[in-house]
């Protein structure tokens, strides 16, 4: 196959799932994220297809740096997996602070826009032109949760930026989607199994579904040729109060 995939936040969850699932399929990945040492805990379970790179989504030089080393090893990007993310602690919206808000903006919007731009650039420059970037949205950009202003705020904008990229790319090869995840068992959603908000003010425990899934589904995205585009997927624990009411 020989196509080289990005995948942001490679060191746990969803990010790490979707890296080794790419590597296994055949893909050459870079895996980032902050923590060099367990990028590295990611590369080793990829049978030498993964190669670990440190970087902070929030900071633009080290942005930067990252694809200047990703075109001097590879010389071209064949897919972003544009996964790295964060959130704090469930707030009502009049107790939430700057410092709360930015916290959150700062990695799953502004940090995404950074990934997704560089990226954009290089794949509009590169011979043969062309890429997929592949958002991770939520069901939050769609339904949010209580005390959850920040994280929903920053997922309805990924479904913009998603938009956008797509019209934008169109000229250059360039197709851009996103994959709303619901509840994919992961160290974000261990705490479900004991009870989160619901609507009604309860407190009540979510299902979830394997990670793997998630994995599957970035494949089959990344998989796809260039002349076809999956817009938007949501991958979500059958069971999980998403669709109806309650």
């Amino acid at each position: 196959m020989d196509k080289i995939a990005l995948v942001t936040g490679a060191s746990s969850g969803v990010g790490k799932n979707a890296a080794l699932t790419l590597a296994k399929a055949g893909y050459t990945v870079v895996g980032t994220g902050r923590r060099f040492n367990a990028l590295q805990e990611t590369a080793d379970l990829a049978d030498g297809n993964m190669h670990p790179i440190a970087s902070d989504v929030t900071d633009e030089a080290s942005i930067d740096a990252l694809f200047a080393e990703i075109n001097s090893k590879f010389g071209r990007l064949d897919v972003v997996f544009n996964n790295a993310g964060n959130n704090v602690p469930s707030t009502n919206f009049g107790d939430l602070t700057l410092e709360d808000w930015n916290t959150v903006i700062s990695v799953n919007l502004s940090g995404a826009f950074l990934i997704a731009n560089r990226a954009y650039r290089m794949m509009r420059d590169q011979s043969p032109q062309g890429g997929r970037i592949i958002n991770n949205g939520s069901i939050s950009a769609h339904v949010p949760r209580p005390g959850s202003a920040p994280y929903t705020a920053s997922k309805h904008a990924i479904t913009g930026l998603t938009r956008t990229i797509s019209l934008d790319g169109r000229q250059h090869d360039i197709c851009c989607g996103q994959v709303d995840i619901g509840n994919a068992a992961s160290e974000m959603t261990a705490r479900m199994g004991g009870g989160v908000p619901q609507a009604d003010g309860s407190i009540k425990p979510e299902p979830t579904m394997d990670v793997q899934h998630v994995g599957d589904a970035v494949l089959h995205m990344a998989n796809l040729p260039l002349d076809a585009n999956i817009l938007f997927m949501t991958v979500m624990s059958n069971s999980m109060p998403f669709v109806g009411r309650g």
